[in-house]
């Protein structure tokens, strides 16, 4: 395995963890700040919106310059969104440092999938996505939790120091251990990042993100409610059983990778297939303890066993320039996001249930599953043959084999 990919992967552990271990830490934040929940609910939201500002934004201001500095460069800004959330003495400084750490998310993932798949040969470029977004899904598993009782024991600002550290820690990493764009690689111009959003692949892969995604976190938003109110456990045991969600997305991640190598298109259709079995089977038998500990590990491993096919379709179809694509991807996860959140808080305020919202998740994913269908038909008649980077125009200078990695 490349060193690289390991610094990539600590890159999106630290991330990760910025984005999620809030969501464990807020009564206090709210509480030192004199806000009400609401009103911090902000720093995720306010965090969301700008993940999506920043993977076109920022993608597309960075894409003729070398990736490695790049990379650097988002660092440094995740470092430096941090440090001000750890030093905050307002409400508004808060929510400035939550952004400005956002600010560099999609980016980084965009970029940094573009870079974990040059460092390895064609067959292996899914995995080594997946390798890169283990980072995020560890974050899920270990760093949340962890990040929780150091910040509910020593305060929520250690938290932030912490993540500043990792920070510090993944950039090192990045300079030593990603090698540099190979000498002759030709950096992508704006206008032809921009063109790759004529092919309506790279729109309906979007679209099946967005779907997909947002049909696991319909469900997933408002997982709490359904735990306490409908399975019936102890309020405390909720963060432990969000450790079982977050390792069935690292497995799930892992496997995903794995056989998206062997068929992209293939692959996505299976596994959102499973995950609308598996969405409707929890909502069937969320009242029962036992099969909902099965359900929460199966949801997030079928929910982000779509995240490398998808995030690989992307820059495939995105052919010489995928790096703007594959940021423009990332920003659809956090859509879907908050697709699926809007939409499972409807089916509630109607009246539903706690249950609602996974059965507006299981109709969401319903919908990707159609879409990644029409998609896949569509390739196989266009006779979509073309490997993911033209051999010409490889990034960082590696040549692809002839032959599509998604048929």
């Amino acid at each position: 395995m490349p060193a690289g990919l390991i610094a990539l992967a600590l890159g999106g552990f630290g991330i990760g963890l910025t984005e999620f271990v809030i969501m464990g830490l807020l009564p206090e934040i709210a509480t030192d700040f004199g806000v009400s929940e609401a009103a911090a609910g902000w720093f995720i939201t306010g965090y969301a919106l700008s993940v999506v500002v920043g993977a076109l934004l920022v993608t597309a201001a960075v894409t003729r310059l070398p990736r490695k500095p790049v990379l650097i460069g988002l660092l440094v800004l995740f470092i430096a969104g941090n440090f001000l959330s750890a030093i905050a003495d307002s409400y508004t400084a808060m929510l400035i440092g939550r952004i400005v750490a956002a600010l560099c998310h999609g980016a980084f993932f965009g970029i940094g999938s573009v870079v974990a798949a040059s460092l390895v040969p064609a067959h292996k470029k899914a995995g080594a996505i997946a390798i890169m977004f283990t980072g995020l899904t560890a974050a899920n598993v270990l760093g949340v939790p962890f990040g929780t009782f150091l910040g509910q024991n020593l305060g929520w600002r250690s938290t932030f120091w912490a993540i500043t550290v990792i920070g510090v820690a993944a950039l090192i990493g990045i300079a030593l251990m990603v090698p540099r764009t190979k000498e002759g690689a030709v950096a992508s111009s704006l206008r032809s990042e921009l063109g790759a959003f004529k092919s309506s692949q790279v729109w309906l892969s979007i679209i099946v993100t967005i779907l997909g995604f947002g049909g696991m976190f319909g469900a997933f938003t408002y997982i709490a409610f359904t735990l306490t109110d409908v399975s019936g456990f102890d309020p405390h045991a909720v963060p432990w059983l969000l450790v079982l969600f977050g390792a069935g997305l690292f497995v799930g991640n892992i496997a995903g990778g794995k056989a998206a190598d062997k068929s992209i298109d293939k692959t996505l259709v299976v596994i959102l297939a499973g995950l609308v079995l598996v969405l409707v089977f929890f909502a069937l038998t969320a009242a029962s303890p036992v099969a909902t500990l099965f359900s929460l590990a199966l949801m997030g491993g079928f929910g982000f066993a779509t995240v490398p096919g998808l995030q690989m379709r992307v820059m495939h179809f995105a052919a010489t320039a995928p790096t703007l694509a594959s940021g423009a991807n990332i920003g659809a996860f956090n859509l879907g996001n908050a697709l699926g959140a809007w939409l499972g808080g409807v089916t509630i305020t109607m009246g539903l249930g706690y249950t609602s919202p996974i059965w507006a998740g299981a109709a969401i994913t319903v919908a990707a599953l159609l879409v990644m269908i029409a998609a896949a038909a569509a390739a196989r008649r266009g006779g979509a043959g073309q490997s993911a980077f033209a051999p010409e125009a490889a990034p960082d200078g590696v040549r692809e084999p002839e032959g599509s990695p998604v048929a």
